[in-house]
């Protein structure tokens, strides 16, 4: 029963967890945008110790639930797992008891605490495991979600439906894209052969809950006089933590899977308080037995093969398909001339949101778990490429503009580097002022009129003037007010000129409020 309880709870915050990076239209966020609030190290980071003090308790309580239930990182290992298990039956029992690897994971642990002291927090969330779960559903799962997304929505055009609206889908950034990919063959190729050994190794928020673990309430013990030494339980362990030889249970690396009672035939092991004696009274599971075959293997219920896996494969290469002839169709502007894309300007000062307060605050709070990347219906955020603030949000306005009335991006940051703004808030903080560059403007460079930045600037911060003062023919050309500017970007991605915009916003290292 226990093993089911956490299976339906994991496979419910497992699905809510990734649809918050997959989901686009923001619908997902308003009900369970907490879920992300709750993972071990954003809440560390924001400082709420409510939630962190919660986690603890759990886990003095009730041993390591959090890997198995919350983190989306041990679920995701225990998917790949459990895949590999339904794929061969004998692969089922693969698992056996091994030593635990304390040098590689407090030394781990160590190393992922002084890089963050030092202030490279971008380096350690390499490793972090909410982070990590992000960066691998942002970059791979979430194209895939897109285009099968924009297929329904071409069908949809088709029939003259309103029902689907298209999604852009571009490469927000490479080295994102590249440490995804890497991130998601280790934890593949560790959780196909061994399943939890990133947990019990190398994640640092594993290595703090095992220290914690040990010294739980409820854990899983062996009673000695009931078990046969038949070894399932050990075989079926994907932490590798029973030592069925001396029957012990290294508690620091079992994740409360619950799958030894579940094995067991015997009722040998039960999950109860630590000080509690076993009596002759005890009832073991008569039942199980009737249930399973020889050695304990349950009989498969049907020997179709599963054609899911094809499906999958067809409908996401039709999805491909579609949304890359649509894309085709979209790259010339009313089908007469072809649009050159913006190049993004050289800014002394990167971008960063309303509500992070500047640059160093973002940066020694940041995860870079890209779900602000994710939920930004502007496209105006990407990841940075820079090595110091490598996969760390930024804005860019070479797709978008940040739009006063949306605060997406700091509703849903769980760790703190954007703190939570109001519409009216957001108004008056200045991330950055609009530059000019006169010698790229289409005033200059084609002698015809435009005045499209001071027109779209919803804050009345540019003003046209004439080229060559006192002359009254000659054309207008912008010029900025920097008291009035918040730094949104209308003016920089509506600009004509290409492919480096005429006016840019430079950012500033401690926002300022107006």
């Amino acid at each position: 029963m226990l093993r089911k309880i956490r299976i339906i709870l994991a496979a419910i915050v497992f699905t809510l967890v990734t649809l918050l990076f997959l989901d686009f239209t923001g619908t997902i966020h308003r009900w369970f945008g907490w879920l992300a609030r709750i993972q071990f190290l954003p809440a560390v980071l924001a400082g709420n110790f409510a939630i962190v003090s919660l986690l603890v308790i759990i886990t003095l309580l009730f041993g390591r639930v959090y890997c198995s239930v919350i983190c989306p990182l041990g679920i995701f290992q225990d998917v790949i797992s459990w895949a590999n298990g339904r794929r061969k039956k004998k692969n089922r029992f693969r698992f056996s008891w091994s030593p635990a690897k304390n040098l590689l994971r407090y030394g781990t642990l160590a190393v992922f605490i002084a890089v963050m002291a030092a202030g490279f927090m971008s380096i350690a969330a390499i490793i972090a495991p909410y982070s990590m779960y992000g960066r691998i559903a942002g970059s791979l799962f979430a194209p895939l979600w897109q285009w099968g997304n924009n297929l329904l929505a071409w069908v949809a055009g088709r029939i003259d439906s309103y029902a689907f609206y298209g999604t852009e889908v571009w490469l927000k950034s490479l080295p994102v894209l590249i440490v995804a990919i890497i991130s998601f063959i280790v934890i593949f190729i560790l959780a196909w052969k061994n399943g939890r050994t990133w947990c019990n190794t190398v994640c640092p928020v594993g290595s703090v809950l095992g220290l914690l673990s040990r010294f739980s309430v409820f854990r899983p013990v062996i009673d000695t006089e009931k078990c046969r030494n038949c070894g399932l339980c050990g075989r079926h362990c994907k932490a590798s933590c029973i030592n069925m030889k001396e029957h012990v249970i290294d508690y620091s690396r079992c994740v409360a899977c619950f799958d030894c009672l579940d094995t067991c035939s015997e009722g040998a092991i039960s999950y109860r308080p630590f000080w509690k004696k076993t009596t002759p009274d005890d009832k073991t599971v008569s039942d199980k037995a009737a249930l399973t075959g020889n050695d304990g293997v349950r009989e498969s219920a049907s020997g179709r093969p599963d054609n899911g896996r094809r499906a999958f494969i067809a409908s996401a290469a039709a999805a491909i398909g579609a949304a890359t002839v649509k894309a085709q169709e979209m790259k010339v502007d009313g089908g007469l001339a072809a649009i050159q894309e913006k190049k993004i300007p050289v800014r002394k000062t990167p971008l960063k949101p309303a509500g992070s307060v500047g640059l160093k605050h973002f940066t020694d709070h940041c995860t870079a778990c890209q779900l602000c990347v994710a939920v930004c219906p502007n496209q105006v955020l990407r990841p940075s490429g820079n090595l110091m603030t490598l996969m760390q949000p930024e804005m860019s306005y070479e797709r978008g503009w940040c739009r006063p009335e949306c605060t997406r991006c700091s509703d849903v940051c769980p760790s703190g580097p954007i703190g939570h703004v109001s519409v009216e808030e957001k108004s008056s903080i200045q991330i950055g002022h609009a530059v000019i560059i006169y010698e790229n403007c289409v005033v200059n460079t084609d002698n015809v009129a435009c005045g499209n930045c001071a027109r779209h600037c919803p804050y009345g911060a540019i003003r046209m003037v004439h080229s060559v003062p006192g002359n009254k023919e000659s054309l207008r050309i912008p010029t900025v007010v920097e008291e009035r500017c918040i730094g949104c970007g209308a003016c920089e991605y509506l600009c004509p000129a290409r492919p480096v915009s005429a006016i840019y916003v430079e950012g500033h290292e401690i926002h300022k409020i107006l």
